[in-house]
């Protein structure tokens, strides 16, 4: 019981070390912060890698558009080639 309760408070520990040190980065050095998010941003979108903000931004909006007009066009085949009861 009190290995787990340890444990417990290990995690606790990690989990209020880290949302210190983003409260930290978010206050002390925004910039870096709001880099790292446009990295990861880059990471996700296609062709996104070494793409300036400015354009990254349009291209994500133009890719989320893509994507909803995915899921129309499939949610729409589904409904056709839905087998008759």
């Amino acid at each position: 019981m009190k290995h787990m309760q340890s444990k417990r408070c290990k995690e606790f520990s990690k989990a209020k070390y880290w949302r210190m040190r983003r409260r930290r980065m978010a206050h002390g050095d925004g910039r870096r912060l709001v880099r790292m998010k446009v990295r990861r941003l880059q990471k996700l979108i296609p062709g996104g890698k070494g793409m300036q903000p400015d354009r990254l931004f349009l291209r994500t909006a133009e890719y989320i558009v893509h994507l909803k007009l995915q899921v129309h066009i499939l949610q729409a085949l589904s409904k056709v080639y839905q087998p008759s009861v």
